[in-house]
């Protein structure tokens, strides 16, 4: 049977990662079949040849299979404020009836970028609703949260990832293939280049659209992609209300 929303994924998929190994793409038509995820709405990402779902990813599939309840504490013994160390346990509930399935996450400033620091509290908590939820329905692969400046090879063996893949900034090729994309999007589709850039910032969160990670800023081109595509002229209006407003207008 076709799958809309696998062909959708890979067109967007190809368009900012380029070729795909067999394998990948095998792996994206099986998520997209089983949990309808889309890449234009930032629900996975495809980092150093592997997918990783997305927390908002995790909640839309939640979502849709009508999850009843997500409770979430601090499990205090392994806390740490004055070291920024914080650890969390989540527990998700599929249904009124449901047990639920628990998850634990952990989060201090030598597992997290560098760019969250500060925020280990709440990237604990993110990383144990996301473990919670991987575990009620049955999501096999890892969520980008999780992997902070760490990650597991095919053979178990634990090694830290790229600047590019850690901390989602970098001048490596990688880097130049994201901004060369960008670039290429607002070329094809005509679209103003400083206008584009204030509301990547806005998209994004950040103060200025360097401080962005590369995680944000592929979210942000898979989502242009998409509008532009679908409404170039509803992007438009959303792209010129970020134009300068005179002075004396109301």
């Amino acid at each position: 049977m076709k799958c809309k929303t696998f062909d959708a994924n890979l067109k967007i998929a190809r368009g900012i990662w380029g070729n795909l190994s067999k394998l990948s793409v095998e792996h994206l038509r099986d998520l997209s079949k089983k949990y309808s995820v889309s890449i234009a709405s930032g629900d996975l990402l495809y980092l150093e040849g592997h997918w990783y779902v997305t927390h908002s990813g995790l909640l839309g599939i939640a979502r849709r299979k009508y999850c009843c309840g997500i409770r979430v504490e601090a499990v205090i013994k392994f806390c740490d404020p004055t070291h920024a160390r914080w650890a969390f346990k989540a527990t998700v509930f599929r249904s009124g009836a449901c047990k639920g399935f628990v998850g634990y996450g952990d989060a201090d400033p030598s597992n997290v970028s560098p760019l969250v620091h500060g925020a280990e509290m709440r990237v604990a908590e993110t990383r144990a609703v996301n473990r919670a939820l991987r575990k009620a329905y049955g999501i096999g692969i890892c969520s980008v949260e999780e992997i902070g400046s760490f990650a597991t090879n095919g053979q178990g063996q634990t090694r830290k990832l790229s600047n590019q893949s850690a901390n989602g900034n970098g001048n490596n090729g990688s880097s130049s293939r994201v901004r060369d994309r960008l670039f290429q999007l607002i070329r094809q589709h005509q679209l103003d280049a400083n206008l584009v850039k204030a509301y990547a910032v806005d998209f994004c969160g950040t103060k200025t659209l360097r401080d962005a990670t590369r995680p944000q800023v592929e979210n942000f081109i898979a989502h242009l992609a998409d509008w532009a595509q679908k409404d170039r002229n509803a992007l438009l209006c959303q792209l010129n209300s970020y134009l300068p407003r005179k002075e004396g207008a109301a």
